[in-house]
Order: C-alpha cells, then structure tokens, then sequence
C-alpha cells in the first residue's frame, strides 16, 4: 500500500527529498565531499586524526602497476580489494585465503591471479566509479569480525551504520551480510538490516528486501536485543568521524574486528533512509529535537551523552512505529 506524504510525515518519516533539500544541501558543503567520496583521502584523513581504521597495504594508481600484483599479494593471505570512488559496495573483493596461487573469496568460490588483474583493471577504468571517473584500487586489511556475529551473518564481515547530524549520533542500524548480498554488508545488495537503539546498543526490529524481519534469512537465527559491544566506543568514533570532516548529516560505517575493535570502514554525504525502517521509527523527530537545541557542547563525550538522552526521550514517549503503515 502506498502511503500519503501527509502520513509519511506525522509518523516521522524522512524522505528522500527532505533529506536532499534539508538535509544534504544545507549541511553539507559540496566542496567537502571529496573527502568522502574519495576512500584513500578518507583514510588518510581519519589517520591524521587518530582514528582507527583497516590498514592499508597498497594502492594500484596506474594499469602498469598490476603487473606487480603477484609479487605483492604473495605477502598477503587474505585482503580486500575495493575502487576508491565506488558506492553502494560495488567492486569490493573480498579474499578470506588461499590455496597456492588460487584466491578464496568470501562467498568460497576461488579465482586465479588473472581474474583479480582483470577486476583491478576494471576498477582503474572506473567501472565502479562515481560518474564512471578513472579510479585507484585500494588493497586493504581484511576486516575479522567479532564473533558474537558468526550467528547471524553469511560468510561476511557486518558493519555498523551510524547517522550523525550536527555532531550527534541520531540512528544506527546494523547491517548484515546473507547469502544473497554475497557477503557484503550491503542492503542494496541484498544484507539484512537491523535497528539499534542509540541509548543501549540494543538490536531491535530489522528489515530485509525492505520488508520489516527480524530472523536473519540464512542462520534462521533471530537478530532482537543483541548486545553490541563497544557501544559507547562506537558513538564517539562515528562523532570524532562528523568532526574531521566537517558534514553536517554523515552516515559513518563501522565495522568491529576482534582484535581490533572498533574500525571506520567508510563515510558517506547521502546515507540512506533504510535506517527508519530497520529501528521501525522515523528520524524527523529525532532530527526535529536536535535543530531545536539552542547550543551543542564541544566535548564528543558531552555530545555522545546528549544524544543518549535524547533517545531515551524518545523511547520513553512512545513515538508511533512506522511498522503500521
């Protein structure tokens, strides 16, 4: 059933033009993304500031470079090849090992060294760009998730995406990998999505294929009032992240290595709205509460505590659930 813009909107609903006209367009300087749609500068950047994330092994910037891929990878069991202007999770490749000169992918099928020149190849062409633009192939550590997740994940590496806006953590979701999306914690791709409280860290609600689950589709195992670890850890990065860059609504993709904790995968200006219907609750009042603020505290801990508060109002007025449409 397709629902009225009027309804959308008294149940809270953000939409995709709102967000572009409100949001995006007036919080986001279009001089700032770059350093977000380029990976490597976001890298760079987030290790000028001392914030975590999967090491980088290597850059493949021109074709004649891949003609030294064998010599490199011979170093490297397992890595993860991705374009430095791709969106959507498009053109990532995820090695998990290998057996001599075959590759294992993270769904179990092995490639040879040739298939991994030929995607590099198609990465330069900027077959996964933004605009189609020629490209960098990053060569980064490969992420080894907490296991508290091996029960509810296929064959991939979850990721934790967090909203902030103005410099407070306002949503998150986590998103995770099936055997439809591959491995890849990509919704678009076919991940299962699932809504975390901002004031717990509990996992709530869900959806996948953009229906409202709560079991994820492989496991069969049920994904409510899942601790995430970290929790406090997590909010404070995706803040930290919104600072050193300097966007007003920024979704920051979080993943949890289990040794490393908590890593910054990625950041994106135009996060997408998949987050309302995995908490089952929309973020214009959320939004609404922290534009109404007449100040923000400088402190990231100080900001990180205010939006807690903040959601436990929330939670505590009962705001209509979206599942109701």
């Amino acid at each position: 059933m397709i629902c009225s813009p009027w309804k959308l909107k008294r149940q809270g609903i953000l939409s995709i033009n709102r967000r572009n006209a409100d949001l995006i367009m007036r919080y986001n300087p279009r001089r700032l993304f770059p350093l977000v749609d380029n990976k490597l500068k976001t890298k760079e950047l987030a290790l000028q500031h001392g914030i975590a994330v999967p090491k980088l092994l290597g850059v493949v910037e021109i074709y004649h470079q891949i003609k030294q891929l064998a010599p490199f990878l011979e170093k490297h069991n397992d890595f993860v090849i991705k374009p430095a202007h791709g969106s959507g999770g498009s053109g990532i490749l995820v090695v998990t090992g290998r057996n001599g000169k075959s590759f294992c992918k993270a769904g179990g099928d092995f490639i040879d060294l040739d298939h991994l020149a030929h995607h590099t190849s198609n990465i330069l062409s900027g077959m996964y760009s933004l605009g189609g633009l020629k490209d960098q192939a990053i060569i980064e550590y490969r992420v080894k998730f907490d296991p508290m997740f091996a029960s509810i994940s296929y064959q991939g590496v979850p990721d934790i995406r967090v909203i902030v806006f103005k410099g407070l953590p306002v949503a998150a979701m986590l998103r995770l990998p099936t055997r439809e999306s591959e491995g890849k914690a990509n919704l678009h791709q076919g991940a299962m999505g699932v809504g975390i409280d901002i004031a717990t860290g509990q996992t709530c609600g869900g959806v996948y294929r953009e229906q409202f689950c709560n079991i994820h589709p492989d496991t069969r195992e049920s994904t409510d009032n899942i601790q995430i670890p970290h929790w406090r850890n997590i909010l404070e990065l995706a803040t930290k992240c919104a600072d050193t860059v300097g966007l007003g609504y920024l979704g920051v993709d979080i993943v949890l290595d289990e040794e490393l904790g908590p890593l910054m995968l990625e950041l994106n200006a135009r996060p997408g709205l998949n987050v309302q219907i995995a908490n089952g609750a929309g973020l214009l009042k959320m939004l609404d509460q922290v534009e109404s603020l007449d100040s923000l505290p400088v402190d990231i801990n100080e900001r990180v505590a205010l939006a807690i508060g903040l959601s436990q109002k929330a939670r505590l007025k009962g705001d209509a659930s979206i599942e109701s449409l």
